[in-house]
């Protein structure tokens, strides 16, 4: 763990929720760093980390079943503020004495609870003898509070929604307050860190900023980095930061593997040959990409060959560099979380075109990964302290693998070449309507099928084009984009006139869960 050294820090213990990553979202938006581990590396974590505060997240399992995870019985002996939320929530009462109840008490979506006492976890937000909207998501329940405890608010399927022990300052919860449908919960999680854990919330991306520089420079001394270019936003932070922190020790690969967004190339190479006098090499590798995609269906195999050729250029140029001794990339947090499978999930694969906790050993290479604790949104406020153009900052989030994954089925040039053009319509009529800052991420997509039609006086048998535009806070949770009719239909007719082998534009109005926004 690579936390920051000059702050109070906030341990998230994870037991496998689907929104974990949220209650980091939540704590850091008050200025206080957080960091989330797994159940089972809890312990070590906790010990070398010595953080002010704890939460224990909720997750799938049962306190009843065999091997159920709990939390070191060291964080209830530390004499430090712990949440528990939802499993959380049971876990804590399980290990203090208390009884949790399963098999007729399911609950899940919207519920309302009723406060009441009075407590510091309420402060300013719910009053006694008020109802108030919650989200549920759990099997099991607290029937009898640990010594200590008393119950502080209720629900018809949760007599004991939510309780407290203010001595200890141990505050149990169980429904989720880290998502949007739990309407004050990022309040009531503010009076835990705040007011009841007393941090200061001094965590600042200018702090992170000073602090990343001088860790960069601790790391490398003297050595050479080259860093992986992508065309997104992750990367060209990365690439300005580590600059500002060791100059011309720095030479950026920009691969051109030909699943670029229109113009992507020369965007990236005038912003940091021109603007910022980075040294950068292009590397033209389309062909290369191209020839190991040819045929290949499945997704996930995609993305590892893309992985595997981004290793095999930055290998090659750092030889004709003379050798280099870090890699650098923009591995973000949730890439890092995400990367490793806490309960023997299907994480572990989310990330596979990442090289994440390390290079092949033929590289004879570190990796340097300066924005890994941090999130999409954060690193946008990096940039900014940066000083990296709007422009660029602002742009929606792109894919490591490219077009590769918005191009379901075999990738080809010519659809690739149809999708950009396709991509590059859409977008430019977000724009054009000011709509574009309203969205956190919009594409299209070439579907893996043809459909017959009628243009002017002669039939057609050409592609699909899918458009998707959701909205986000964080990037965990997605919903579709409400575009109006007359919008749709005027980027659909753009495209169907301007784009050769298109005869069909769909729209996708599905909501996403916590995980991939992508369309694959």
């Amino acid at each position: 763990m690579a936390h920051a050294p000059q702050h109070d820090k906030l341990l998230i213990v994870d037991f496998g929720s689907q929104v974990t990553q949220l209650i980091a979202r939540r704590v850091r938006e008050e200025g206080v760093y957080s960091e989330i581990v797994p159940f089972n590396k809890a312990d070590e974590a906790f010990r070398a980390m010595k953080p002010k505060a704890v939460i224990l997240s909720g997750g799938p399992a049962s306190v009843h079943e065999n091997g159920a995870p709990l939390a070191p019985t060291a964080i209830y002996e530390a004499g430090i503020p712990v949440l528990g939320i939802c499993y959380g929530e049971q876990a804590m009462a399980q290990q203090l004495g208390g009884k949790v109840e399963g098999g007729h008490h399911r609950e899940f979506g919207r519920a309302e609870v009723t406060v009441t006492d009075e407590s510091p976890l309420f402060d300013g937000v719910w009053e006694k003898g008020q109802s108030y909207p919650v989200w549920m998501s759990h099997g099991d329940r607290v029937t009898v509070p640990p010594k200590g405890f008393r119950t502080i608010a209720t629900s018809p399927n949760a007599p004991i929604a939510v309780i407290a022990d203010d001595a200890r300052k141990f505050y149990g919860a169980q429904f989720h307050l880290e998502v949007i449908h739990t309407p004050h919960g990022a309040a009531l999680l503010r009076n835990f860190v705040r007011k009841i854990a007393g941090f200061s919330g001094d965590w600042t991306m200018r702090a992170f900023k000073d602090e990343a520089i001088e860790k960069i420079r601790k790391q490398v001394g003297k050595g050479r980095v080259i860093c992986g270019l992508s065309g997104g936003v992750d990367s060209a932070v990365a690439a300005v930061l580590i600059h500002e922190a060791i100059g011309d020790q720095l030479t950026c690969v920009f691969v051109d593997h030909g699943l670029l967004r229109l113009g992507e190339a020369e965007k990236v190479v005038a912003l940091f040959r021109g603007h910022y006098n980075i040294p950068l090499i292009h590397v033209e590798a389309e062909d290369m990409f191209l020839k190991e995609l040819a045929g290949v269906d499945d997704p996930e195999k995609k993305r590892k060959i893309i992985g595997k050729l981004f290793i095999d250029v930055f290998d090659e140029e750092a030889r004709k560099l003379g050798g280099a001794d870090f890699l650098a990339q923009g591995t973000l947090y949730p890439d890092v979380i995400e990367s490793v499978s806490f309960t023997g999930g299907p994480s572990v694969t989310i990330k596979s075109h990442h090289n994440v906790g390390g290079l092949p050993e033929r590289m004879n290479m570190k990796l340097v990964e300066p924005l890994r604790e941090l999130f999409k949104d954060e690193v946008r406020a990096l940039g900014r302290e940066l000083g990296l153009p709007e422009v660029f900052v602002g742009r929606h989030p792109f894919p490591g693998p490219g077009l590769a994954i918005r191009c379901p089925g075999p990738v080809t040039k010519d659809k690739l070449d149809i999708l950009r053009l396709a991509d590059e319509i859409y977008i430019e009529e977000i724009r054009r309507h000011a709509l574009y800052d309203d969205i956190w991420q919009a594409f299209a997509v070439i579907l893996p099928v043809k459909t017959v039609g009628v243009m002017g006086d002669g039939r057609t048998y050409d592609y699909v084009v899918g458009l998707r535009a959701v909205t986000s806070t964080d990037g965990m949770t997605a919903d579709f984009y409400p575009f109006d009719m007359k919008f749709l239909g005027h980027v659909a007719t753009r495209i169907i006139n301007e784009v050769k082998g298109v005869n069909r534009v769909v729209y996708d109005v599905t909501s996403k869960p916590p995980g991939t926004i992508e369309w694959e």
